[in-house]
């Protein structure tokens, strides 16, 4: 059971910065793709940011220019430095391995990440 645990949310001010970090027990994680995903209340989980094995990035419009996803193979982990965050940054972020695009793996419990304005 490949298990995906992220961590580093919190409370920030608008503007300020947070990086998340997630770590995957998936032996072949330089293999995959990897993707980061918000939830926000009363919305529906959406894929902000991917970087694929070769690492190439790829950002949704809303977080072009403010967030970067990273990977460090070595340590199966994957990061997202978020900066001058905004109020509707706030969401409920989670890692996952990705497949052809979507997700393959049961979600983790995610990391709360709150923006205040």
């Amino acid at each position: 059971q490949v298990q995906l645990v992220e961590s580093g949310g919190g409370l920030v001010q608008a503007g300020g910065s947070l990086t998340l970090s997630c770590v995957v027990s998936e032996r072949l994680f330089s293999s995959y793709d990897m993707g980061w995903y918000r939830q926000a209340p009363r919305k529906t989980r959406e894929l902000v940011a991917q970087i694929t094995r070769d690492f190439t990035s790829n950002y949704v419009d809303s977080v072009k220019g403010r967030f970067t996803i990273s990977r460090d193979n070595a340590k199966n982990s994957v990061t997202l430095q978020m900066n001058s965050l905004k109020s509707e940054d706030t969401a409920v972020y989670y890692c996952n391995v990705l497949a052809h695009g979507s997700p393959l793996y049961r979600w983790g419990q995610g990391t709360q990440v709150t923006v205040s304005s």
